[in-house]
């Protein structure tokens, strides 16, 4: 009978005593003169499965010799364990070895550095420490997907080629289909009219002016899924390309966003506790101390919900020498955004963001000087979303790109959807890859992406 590690962990009870069928990897052999274990993890859970294995076996020379990392086919009776902290090993009664591994295989029993393993990327989700963080990543997309359409969302797939200066085309690859060693020009500039679209278009950054439209038709949507920035920046919370969760809410103002974003935050956290217990648990222990607990909490706190300009007041008052001078007219720092969440203990919402550090289409307040904008803080991890209420005035909106210096003719679309009954509406972006850091207090961006593309890197 073929069984996969997850069932039989999950029906033990159904399998003791009885012969099965299991395929996949060597993790560990350890050999003895008459008798051998080997460590067996097929990839369908975190947990390894003990085969045992003595000398009465007729091939027992022959699994004598098994490396590390050889895939196998194994048939044996679960039995109960004598071992301490394992209920059940299966006594190996035959077995076939369906590939082979040579004794260099970079991936031993040992203790490997999180440095080496990004060079080694393609085979680093067979340590244990990948293998929960892209478990989880897997469950934590699942529960993303699960809250939005349990309430009623539309997933939409917006274009990852665009022509749309949302974000800045500063921050955007540029794409082409031009022979870059003989360029066309035309008055000392590439003429872009030879190119496949006709025009300059771009990766883009974001999904949310695409999403915005769906928004108006659908009244909920999200979208998740890569975006690519240009940003030249080493730091262990950025990345050139990443996915995003973008929903886009019709009818909503900034407090029903942060209503939203709490709910939705929530029930991540809650669905990777009840479905990653395993995994929480190896964090928990080898990674970052009171992980679970951390989360437990923030599922059981209330959000804080305060002014930027609040939080500065706070922050001047604070009994604390920062390196950067906190500023009611500028962004705050990590260390500002660690003090607040540990002034507070718990997350918090720091809202009404000076108009002139946040993007063009954000709705502007009655004060003039601040926009409808929201971040949300969590402790540990700083800045975790990032939202705001659009702008629904067409003039307003026009008026504020002009002031940006937004190229009105790649978003006149985007501007049009206010004049063909628009109405107020809000949305709000979150990185995957930093909600991930968050869960798994795993650090560095490059270690929750499969294939991590960052500033010199770009292997495989």
């Amino acid at each position: 009978m073929l069984i996969d590690a997850k069932e039989l962990y999950e029906k033990l009870d159904d399998y003791m005593e009885k012969e099965v069928t299991i395929q996949g990897w060597i993790r560990n052999h350890r050999k003895q003169k008459e008798f051998g274990f080997i460590d067996f993890n097929d990839g369908t859970c975190f947990q390894n499965i003990q085969i045992v294995y003595d000398n009465k076996l007729n091939c027992f020379e022959e699994v004598q010799k098994l490396h590390v990392g050889c895939a196998i086919e194994v048939i044996g009776k679960v039995v109960a364990s004598p071992a301490k902290g394992q209920e059940f090993e299966i006594s190996m009664e035959k077995i076939q070895l369906l590939g082979d591994c040579p004794e260099d295989y970079p991936i031993q029993p040992k203790r490997h550095s999180r440095e080496f393993l990004r060079e080694q990327a393609y085979l680093r989700p067979r340590t244990n420490l990948f293998n929960a963080v892209f478990r989880l990543r897997s469950v934590a997309a699942m529960a993303i997907h699960e809250y939005f359409q349990s309430h009623n969302y539309v997933y939409v797939h917006t274009p990852l080629i665009t022509t749309a200066d949302c974000e800045g085309s500063d921050q955007m690859f540029k794409i082409t289909t031009l022979d870059l060693n003989h360029l066309p020009m035309v008055d000392g500039k590439v003429d872009m009219s030879r190119d496949l679209f006709g025009k300059q278009a771009y990766i883009t950054g974001t999904g949310q002016l695409h999403g915005e439209a769906f928004a108006m038709a659908y009244k909920k949507i999200y979208t998740f899924g890569p975006t690519f920035r240009t940003e030249n920046s080493n730091t262990k919370t950025h990345a050139n390309e990443f996915w995003m969760i973008e929903p886009e809410i019709a009818f909503c103002d900034l407090n029903g966003l942060m209503d939203i974003e709490e709910e939705m935050l929530k029930f991540v956290v809650s669905y990777v506790l009840k479905h990653c217990k395993t995994e929480i648990q190896f964090f928990d222990s080898f990674v970052e101390k009171g992980l679970k607990e951390k989360l437990e909490k923030l599922v059981s706190s209330k959000f804080v919900r305060i002014s930027h300009h609040d939080v500065v007041d706070i922050l001047k008052k604070a009994d604390v020498s920062f390196e950067f001078t906190p500023d009611y007219s500028e962004d705050i720092a990590k260390e500002h955004e660690r003090y607040i969440t540990e002034y507070f203990d718990g997350p918090v919402f720091i809202t009404d963001w000076p108009k002139d550090i946040k993007a063009w289409y954000m709705k502007t307040n009655e004060d003039g000087k601040t926009v409808a904008a929201v971040d949300l803080e969590v402790p540990g991890a700083g800045e975790l979303m990032g939202g705001s209420q659009r702008e629904e005035d067409y003039d307003k909106l026009i008026s504020r790109a002009r002031e940006m210096g937004v190229d009105e003719s790649t978003v006149d679309w985007f501007c049009n959807l206010r004049r063909y009954g628009g109405c107020y509406h809000s949305g709000f972006g979150m990185g995957f890859e930093r909600l991930l850091i968050y869960l798994t207090g795993v650090e560095n961006i490059r270690d929750v992406i499969p294939f991590p593309r960052t500033p010199g890197n770009c292997e495989y």
